[in-house]
């Protein structure tokens, strides 16, 4: 059995990485290139870099920046932000990414997303579902940076996503981003239960416990910021990657 991938999220504004939290007040961490750099010092599995104002922009996604980061990079790199057509995705993939992660366009322009998975193979694009809590119950995504809802359930968003032909989920829950205080275990075992592709779970992760929590729920893989960028109560910027050991320990 493959062991599950842990994966660092990097979230850029400019030539900056930054870290928000649920998806708002950005706070700046460093630079993205000398951080790859010590990730791959850390033999990370993945690295996922999500341009965090190109949807919201309308810009389009930052190629010579792309480039630089995926030249330093020695494991696979997804990159996510400002991407709307097929060329802009062919461009995206020439800089050197495997994986193109998509959000906003799949609401707008879902022909284009089936597409993109029809040029680059199911396994090279991943649709990015961010999700809240409703007020009394359920759950509702949104897209756009997480300020613009849609009504859509995330399961059965979920569900129509595995018919374009995508090869993976990267779920996000927006009320636990930079919180620390675990995965939204629910919601992971229910899209996981109500799909065939792989979940890589996002957005609350504090402690190693919580990648193990996650796996346990149905999640195939586990993405975080924090965790990886913050030491400490007073949230010092020091990073950090599990050892192999800990990697191998989980479930």
């Amino acid at each position: 059995m493959l062991r599950p991938r842990v994966i660092p999220v990097l979230l850029i504004n400019g030539r900056g990485l930054y870290k928000t939290r649920q998806f708002k007040d950005p706070k700046y961490v460093g630079d993205p290139i000398n951080t790859v750099k010590i990730f791959n010092e850390k033999e990370v599995d993945e690295i996922c870099v999500i341009d965090i104002t190109a949807s919201i922009e309308k810009r389009e996604p930052n190629i010579p920046l792309i480039r630089e980061i995926a030249g330093e990079c020695f494991m696979p790199m997804s990159y996510g932000g400002g991407v709307r057509t097929l060329e802009q995705a062919r461009t995206v993939f020439n800089a050197g990414v495997e994986k193109i992660i998509i959000n906003t366009l799949v609401h707008d322009a879902p022909e284009i997303v089936r597409t993109i998975a029809a040029y680059a193979g199911a396994s090279s694009v991943v649709i990015s579902i961010d999700f809240k809590k409703k007020l009394l119950r359920g759950y509702e995504v949104y897209t756009c940076g997480g300020k613009r809802a849609t009504g859509r359930d995330p399961v059965d968003f979920a569900r129509e996503m595995e018919k374009t032909g995508v090869g993976e989920i990267l779920l996000q829950s927006i009320d636990r981003d930079g919180t620390m205080q675990g995965y939204d275990l629910e919601l992971i075992h229910r899209v996981s239960e109500s799909v065939n592709i792989p979940i890589i779970a996002c957005g609350g992760a504090g402690r190693l416990s919580d990648f193990a929590s996650a796996i346990k729920s149905g999640a195939s893989a586990v993405a975080a910021g924090s965790y990886f960028v913050f030491q400490g109560k007073h949230r010092a910027v020091l990073l950090s990657y599990p050892t192999p050991q800990e990697v191998e320990s989980l479930p």
